[in-house]
């Protein structure tokens, strides 16, 4: 088991601070990395960006896995427990995802019915969702998670009242999405109507006309060269050049926004859903986080005592880990964030703990495989890349805004 610190706001903007600082930065580049993590330092993911169905698929879940993940928002972590791993650490620098982590976990545990949990996390939008925290969540969590979800906002109004109020329009992706909505419109365009469409074709005609031309505009073009314009989507000043690759930032959150709009039908797609209706689909046939599936509870409610959530570093909390004890680790996309160093420690931890036959899932911002280079090479030399994997699972990941999916094998097997 893993010497886990309790989770804590006021250790976010410490932690995160020293995750993105860099050297040779400069003065601006120093005032822009405290900005990030001023932001990020808040609730930032009301629901993840990485599709957790290619997660699964790239790790080849099984039941007798142990894995480490950087927990984000927790969709992924509780969707993997359709897989029924052995054990789930899950860690974040934030607390806010922490605290969410938490609910989620205790909500699965102790709520009456699937229905209550979709009320909660697949609605959430609904006045008795803070009862049910009231009456069957409240007493099963720990105390901090507990005065977390109570505090009061400067209207008076708790944290959990949020679910009573569209839940992910909260946080610094559901206000960024909300400030697009609001740019859009205000440039005679309604992103939302592409929920509405028939089929792909009625899609692509709908992102021409809704969405392409929005941001098409010099206000939009202005601002998305910031290099702070990003930070609503959690992506820190590194990540933002990344994600441009020499190229006019507009263009390439359109090319991803296309991917997105129009890469896979409007009603498989969830990601769609939250960015251009700001919610999750209703009805039976939703397309839902896994989850968020009514045939998936059963399982989430077993195996969801198996999630241990840590606020820390990754890197030490695997340090503190036994050799040769973990299968599988699914990193989103925080190596992004890192220099070479802390790459190398952290694929140090990764190789010490790793178990014959261990992979590795990340997401980057640019297409590459960010490794070479970067890490060790007599340590990624016992990692297997598995390219044409990678390729495949990166065309597959419905969420499309990162460049890339990547598997890496352990080669002891």
């Amino acid at each position: 088991m893993s010497a886990a610190l309790p989770a804590h706001p006021a250790r976010s903007g410490r932690l995160v601070r020293e995750a993105v600082r860099r050297e040779g930065g400069g003065a601006r580049g120093d005032l822009l990395e405290a900005a990030f993590a001023a932001v990020f330092s808040g609730l930032v993911y009301p629901q993840i960006w990485e599709d957790p169905v290619v997660d699964m698929e790239g790790l080849a879940l099984r039941a007798d896995h142990r894995i480490a993940a950087i927990s984000s928002g927790g969709c992924n972590v509780m969707s993997y427990l359709i897989r029924a791993p052995e054990r789930i650490l899950a860690v974040d620098l934030n607390a806010h995802h922490i605290a969410l982590l938490k609910l989620k976990i205790a909500a699965a545990r102790h709520l009456p019915t699937q229905a209550d949990f979709a009320a909660l996390f697949a609605r959430a939008d609904q006045r008795d969702n803070i009862a049910r925290f009231d009456v069957h969540l409240a007493p099963k969590l720990d105390e901090a998670t507990r005065a977390y979800w109570n505090r009061r906002d400067m209207t008076g109004r708790r944290r959990i009242s949020r679910f009573a109020r569209g839940f992910h329009r909260y946080g610094a992706l559901g206000r960024f999405i909300g400030f697009a909505h609001l740019l859009a419109r205000a440039h005679g365009f309604r992103p939302e109507r592409i929920l509405a469409a028939r089929d792909r074709d009625e899609q692509r005609a709908i992102f021409h006309r809704e969405i392409a031309p929005a941001l098409s505009t010099r206000l939009v073009r202005a601002m998305a060269a910031s290099r702070g314009s990003l930070f609503g989507l959690g992506i820190p000043p590194a990540q933002h050049e990344a994600l441009a690759g020499g190229r006019p930032m507009a263009d390439v959150l359109r090319d991803r926004l296309e991917r997105l709009a129009c890469g896979f039908d409007i009603g498989e797609n969830y990601f769609a859903w939250q960015a251009f209706g700001r919610r999750y689909a209703q009805g039976p046939d939703a397309s839902l986080p896994p989850y968020l599936e009514a045939v998936h509870f059963d399982a989430v409610r077993r195996f969801a005592g198996r999630v241990e959530p840590v606020q820390q570093p990754l890197t030490e909390t695997l340090a503190r880990e036994p050799e040769r004890s973990l299968d599988r680790y699914a990193l989103l996309d925080a190596q992004d964030w890192m220099a070479p160093a802390d790459l190398t420690a952290l694929w140090t931890q990764i190789t010490r703990t790793a178990r014959d036959g261990a992979r590795v899932i990340f997401r980057t911002a640019a297409e590459p495989t960010l490794l070479p280079g970067r890490v060790d090479p007599a340590l990624l030399a016992q990692w297997r890349y598995e390219e044409a994997l990678s390729r495949d699972l990166t065309r597959r990941d419905r969420s499309a805004i990162y460049g890339g999916a990547h598997v890496y094998a352990l080669k002891r097997a």
